[in-house]
């Protein structure tokens, strides 16, 4: 098993809180990160139908069972979801060790927990594997890239700073992050397909509502086409024949269940003339190059989307960084009419600006935007994120590899 960098920030809540909830994307690695984070713990998939029958027509007999364990670990628990109730009572009565809830359905559990279990539970994001975990290196904390453009001296420091893995970036674009497509070696296009056909017939259609399968799957593909982009729910409705209300909600469908994401505009305005629309992202490459049409590594090369799927990426990479150590993301993107910063990261006192370039030769104008922005914002340094392995300064901002990121 490759090493998960959330595995000792689960270990840590589950001593701090009674229960844990572990979410994420359908086979980002929940289930393998919490039995082998606690192997001692008692292990209940409520996937297996006689399990789902007893905790929903039982439940206080079902927890019951788990009385005096030293912990247990409740798996695919959006199928029981009258049972969140009785979990209140039971671990206010301290009858055995952490509940671990497993879970990918977020659009249905997050509003049960926050009803039934608010201040009992830490909540978990798992998302599939960065790059530092398949490359084998420690990941960076959230702050690093900020500490070392603030402090150059710390570049000599840094653990991540040579590449250990042959994964050219194409290659690893096209494939995707999802642990399965790594750790057995199935062709990606084949995995994804699947993935893609159980996501859209199994938790949209039983969990969302959603009564056009094959409307859904054209909307999911028309967002793929404007990763990168601002969202604007009018024109994808209408693209997508559906009204302005429909395409919000399916949008709000594909978040929760960590398919994309929407990144808001940071707050901060220099020049009156801020954009305030969210941009859209999706939160992994495979998926997208699979919902684009591409097919082999090679196409992305020439394809029209090939910045936006790179800028999707790193945006998704930032993301780890962030969920994977515990911490809540504070990734924005700026832009006035003038031009844009595609991630900005909030420090609180300061903000460090990024800027993404998927090739490996940075054109002359690549910090224009980076100089525009520092001179309205006062913030006195800035990153640049390629697709080459170079790593550099340029004047105060640094140049970092995509292998480099997370």
């Amino acid at each position: 098993m490759i090493p998960r960098t959330l595995a000792p920030v689960l270990s840590r809540r589950a001593q701090e809180f009674p229960v844990v909830f572990l979410t994420g994307p359908r086979q980002s690695g929940k289930t393998t990160l919490a039995r082998d984070t606690f192997p001692d713990f008692q292990y209940v998939s409520l996937e297996e139908l006689a399990t789902r029958r007893l905790a929903e027509e039982d439940p206080a007999g079902f927890l019951g069972e788990l009385a005096g364990k030293t912990g247990a670990i409740l798996d695919e628990v959006q199928n029981a979801p009258g049972l969140f109730s009785y979990i209140q009572r039971f671990v206010d009565e301290e009858r055995s060790g952490p509940l671990i809830l497993a879970g990918s359905q977020n659009f249905l559990l997050s509003e049960r927990i926050s009803q039934s279990l608010a201040g009992r539970t830490s909540v978990l994001e798992l998302l599939p594997f960065s790059v530092a975990e398949l490359f084998g290196r420690d990941a960076r904390e959230p702050d690093d890239l900020a500490r070392q453009v603030s402090h150059p001296a710390e570049d000599s420091k840094q653990t991540n700073s040579e590449k250990t893995n042959a994964w050219p970036l194409g290659e690893l674009l096209f494939a995707g992050l999802f642990p399965r497509i790594h750790d057995r070696g199935i062709e990606p296009q084949v995995w994804l397909d699947s993935y893609l056909r159980t996501y859209v017939e199994r938790d949209v259609r039983l969990l969302s509502g959603v009564g056009d399968l094959d409307a859904f799957t054209r909307f999911v593909a028309l967002c793929a086409g404007r990763t990168g982009g601002l969202l604007n729910l009018s024109s994808l409705g209408n693209d997508a024949g559906v009204s302005h209300v429909t395409a919000k909600k399916w949008i709000s469908i594909l978040r929760a269940s960590y398919v994309l994401d929407l990144v808001q505009p940071h707050h901060q305005n220099f020049s009156k003339r801020i954009v305030k629309s969210p941009k859209l992202h999706f939160l992994d490459s495979g998926l997208l190059c699979f919902l684009l049409g591409i097919r082999t590594a090679s196409e992305l090369w020439t394809h029209p989307l090939r910045g936006s799927i790179f800028e999707s990426f790193v945006y998704a990479e930032f993301k780890k960084c962030f969920l994977h150590h515990g911490v809540r993301e504070r990734i924005y993107f700026w832009r006035d009419r003038q031009g844009e910063i595609d991630l900005l990261i909030d420090q609180g006192t300061s903000r460090l600006p990024i800027e993404v370039k998927s090739g490996q030769t940075l054109p002359d104008d690549a910090f224009r935007e980076l100089d525009r922005y520092v001179a309205l914002s006062g913030d006195d340094r800035g990153v640049v994120v390629t697709g080459g392995d170079e790593r550099r300064r340029h004047r105060s901002h640094l140049i970092v590899p995509w292998w480099d990121i997370s």
